[in-house]
């Protein structure tokens, strides 16, 4: 009875202990995602940078001093950007046909988060309008 609990003790140690976050310096990203905060957001300063581990998967959470929150995978790509609800992304941070749909469909609108998985990637607009859409950017739906 002591081993089963000690086992069971220690699976609960090595289970909680893959879930973690830790602050850690802007020089441990990727260098793939030092360049592209400077290259979308090069007026910016990083505040702060998030290592999360995750069930063996790596990510990092990067706020920016204009308050605008990315995250990326370990390989160091972007799948989230946002913003205050009030703040325009770059264009450059979104997929052109993402970009251009909501330019000809929403003309008085502005993207203010995006958020791309497996299967599909989503946008906010100024008007709090979420636009979903393919990974190739086609339009799929309206989300509520």
């Amino acid at each position: 009875m002591k081993k089963l609990a000690s086992f069971l003790a220690l699976l609960l140690f090595v289970a909680t202990a893959c879930d973690s976050e830790k602050v850690v310096d802007e020089t441990k990203l990727p260098v793939n995602t030092q360049d592209y905060i400077e290259a979308h957001f090069p007026h910016a300063r990083i505040t702060q940078v998030v290592r999360d581990r995750d069930d063996l998967e790596t990510s990092y959470d990067v706020i920016l001093d204009n308050q605008v929150k990315l995250e990326f995978d370990k390989k160091g790509d972007c799948y989230s950007i946002e913003s205050r609800h009030t703040e325009k992304l770059p264009d450059t941070v979104i997929p052109l046909k993402v970009l251009e749909y909501v330019h000809e469909h929403y003309p008085d609108a502005f993207i203010t988060d995006w958020e791309k998985d497996k299967t599909d990637q989503e946008v906010r607009l100024s008007n709090n309008k979420e636009l979903v859409f393919n990974l190739a950017g086609t339009f799929l739906r309206i989300d509520d």
